[in-house]
């Protein structure tokens, strides 16, 4: 295969779950314009389709469905809808997310709960339905979004549980990455830094001196940083490569 043909994913379907804004609307940009075919997901039907069809403008086909992650019958919807609408899925990228700022001794169990029902376990029921389906086709690549936090105390914020639901998306990766490689499933992780997105706004305007200063690259992440790792993970440029954790944080984690 020529170098240009890895990258390649026409043809291709995936789908993006927190997909209509933030980090996960950029990854699902980077996939249409490697050629795939986009299915979003958000709890926000209204969202979804605006950010659906923005990226159809790539010329490729796109779906817009709603789903909590954190619900197992809302997951088992979006993939049914989305496999009725495609006929299969080559990629998921489980990008859904929620962070809860508290000091851990004050940090009350529905804030903990929360984040880790949406984070960590909305990670799995995706992965579980979307699993069944790859199983079926015999292929696939999963791509898990967790952070850098997920494998390193947080010096910036106070958000325990954001922490905890990211270090159990790098185990589950790579347990899942064991499981399914007789199926020619591949699953890995991507481990983003600090970016500007919605999520991160009160972060940025408080403390992003501090970020900068942590990183030796001396910024955050931009609009385009997700976008290759992403298509590396998806594609076959990445054939060999399971059950890796791929960071993306401008030299925080090492610093």
């Amino acid at each position: 295969m020529r170098v240009r043909d890895l990258f390649d994913l026409s043809g291709r379907v995936s789908l993006v779950t927190g997909g209509s804004m933030g980090l996960g609307l950029q990854m699902a940009g980077a996939l249409a314009e490697a050629g795939s075919a986009v299915a979003i997901c958000a709890r926000d039907l209204v969202r979804c389709r605006k950010a659906a069809e923005g990226i159809s403008e790539l010329n490729v086909e796109t779906f817009a469905v709603r789903c909590d992650v954190s619900s197992k019958k809302e997951v088992r919807r979006m993939v049914s809808q989305t496999l009725e609408r495609f006929g299969r899925i080559d990629v998921l990228v489980n990008s859904s997310g929620i962070a809860w700022a508290a000091p851990a001794e004050r940090m009350r169990l529905g804030d903990w709960q929360k984040v880790i029902d949406v984070d960590l376990t909305g990670t799995f029921l995706c992965c579980q339905e979307v699993g069944k389906a790859m199983i079926k086709q015999g292929s696939g690549s999963i791509v898990n979004i967790s952070s850098v936090l997920g494998s390193l105390g947080n010096r910036v914020i106070d958000s325990v549980p954001y922490s905890a639901s990211k270090g159990g998306v790098d185990a589950l990766t790579r347990d899942l990455a064991v499981k399914w490689a007789a199926h020619d499933i591949r699953v890995n992780a991507i481990a983003p830094g600090f970016f500007g997105t919605h999520m991160t706004k009160w972060v940025v305007e408080n403390r992003g001196n501090a970020i900068r200063e942590l990183t030796p690259m001396g910024r955050l992440g931009g609009e385009d940083d997700l976008k290759g790792a992403v298509v590396f993970l998806a594609s076959d440029a990445s054939s060999y490569i399971t059950g890796q954790v791929i960071v993306v944080d401008g030299g925080y984690s090492i610093a």
